[in-house]
């Protein structure tokens, strides 16, 4: 039924979930890292911070790709040239990885952020008036709650990063798309391919929603559910 690429497609479809679970994991660190600049730090970190996520906003991913990926390699061109040493090239794997992770840490700032500032300011004082340290009131008030409010936003952009791994194929990187648009080529049966790679996506964005509302449901416990 695959004409013999069943292989070949199930290796880039793993390919595409590690690259796409990575990217995730990277870009939470940033993002974090970025809302916490964003809202507590000094204001020259302030600056940075938000010129960070403008930038990395305001710009279409595909070029993003385009420009870190070459011109990391160009850089590493260079260096190599001035130290007249071997030249490194960039594994299209951990390029794509650190690209995305790049790129969306940017989104997930922003989404931190709004969820940071929806705890109340005053649970947070009570935290260090009762003696809590800073480190334990993040991870024993703010970050739960936090949780709660981000995980919206969290399963969009993980969707989103999910789907657009798919771009990381143009570096020459074996995902699921590079596997079927290569059958496809080789078969000329480029809408079944295609339909495939779309099937795959459509059932790995699926499970995704499935453990998002059971992370959902997991930090809303203790919380009152009102309906109309």
């Amino acid at each position: 039924m695959l004409y013999g690429y069943g292989t070949v497609i199930l290796q880039g479809t793993l390919t595409t979930i590690n690259l796409a679970v990575l990217s995730v994991t990277i870009a939470i660190g940033i993002g974090l890292g970025v809302a916490c600049c964003k809202l507590f730090a000094p204001g020259w970190a302030r600056m940075l911070a938000s010129l960070y996520t403008t930038l990395i906003r305001g710009v279409p991913d595909l070029v993003l790709m385009l420009l870190i990926f070459y011109g990391i390699q160009s850089l590493f061109n260079e260096v190599t040239g001035l130290l007249q040493t071997e030249i490194v090239n960039i594994d299209p794997f951990s390029a794509g990885v650190l690209t995305l992770g790049f790129i969306y840490g940017a989104y997930f700032a922003e989404t931190f952020r709004g969820a940071f500032m929806m705890v109340p300011k005053g649970q947070l004082e009570s935290g260090l008036a009762f003696g809590f340290s800073p480190w334990q009131v993040f991870r024993l008030i703010l970050f739960p709650q936090m949780m709660r409010h981000a995980l919206p936003g969290i399963g969009n952009n993980w969707q989103i990063t999910l789907k657009a791994t798919a771009l990381v194929s143009i570096i020459g990187l074996a995902d699921l798309v590079h596997a079927t648009q290569a059958a496809g080529k080789a078969t000329y049966q480029f809408l079944t391919f295609s339909l495939l790679a779309a099937a795959i996506y459509l059932m790995l964005t699926t499970i995704s929603n499935l453990l998002l509302r059971y992370l959902e449901r997991r930090y809303s416990i203790g919380i009152k559910q009102y309906s109309i």
